[in-house]
């Protein structure tokens, strides 16, 4: 057995987080940006929660997404800093549903609306593609999936990539008919 040799702290003083490493670039794979969740625990939230209490948790924890669990803990959606924006909860407040009384459910994201990309797709994809998809998809994230697993296996975030890459991203969301028309009639 070895003893390694100890040094002391008292000459460091700068704490490095990921983002200050210059290590990725646009053709890196895209496992770099990918939060796994074998390693990072997924931000989750009871879908019965109240709208102002998810948008307090997700401030809290400096997230845009969070995955939306049943009281079996099963997922069942997402719901994300868009689903909370006061014009989308005007559209449901509106349906006879004070805001008070307006739940995560309400907003959300089901999972059967949800498309995400396949882990394995992942594992050979670089950055620049993976912000592509994003972009034709009008999405700020993406959930990463492991279909023979049947796990949901991480997520994707444009703001994690424009972090790590030290550059803007834009992505403009796009809006479904369904959601063009509520505009207008309201």
């Amino acid at each position: 057995m070895k003893v390694l040799e100890l040094k002391p702290v008292n000459a460091v003083d700068h704490l490095v987080h990921p983002e200050e490493f210059a290590d990725i670039d646009w053709d890196s794979s895209a496992l770099e940006i990918f939060t796994d969740f074998r390693f990072h625990k997924p931000q989750v939230i009871f879908q019965g929660v109240s709208v102002d209490e998810a948008d307090r948790r997700m401030r809290r924890a400096h997230v845009k997404l969070m995955l939306v669990v049943d009281d079996r803990d099963e997922f069942v959606g997402t719901v994300s800093a868009a689903d909370l924006e006061e014009q989308n909860l005007m559209q449901h407040t509106s349906r006879d549903q004070a805001r008070k009384d307006l739940r995560v459910v309400d907003v959300m994201q089901p999972r059967g609306r949800i498309q995400a990309l396949e882990f394995s797709l992942i594992a050979g994809a670089r950055i620049r593609d993976v912000v592509e998809t994003l972009r034709q998809r009008g999405q700020q994230h993406c959930l990463v999936v492991d279909t023979d697993n049947h796990h949901i296996r991480g997520v994707i975030s444009s703001s994690d990539i424009a972090r790590r890459l030290h550059m803007p991203i834009e992505i403009t969301r796009h809006s479904s008919f369904v959601e063009l028309f509520n505009t207008i009639r309201h």
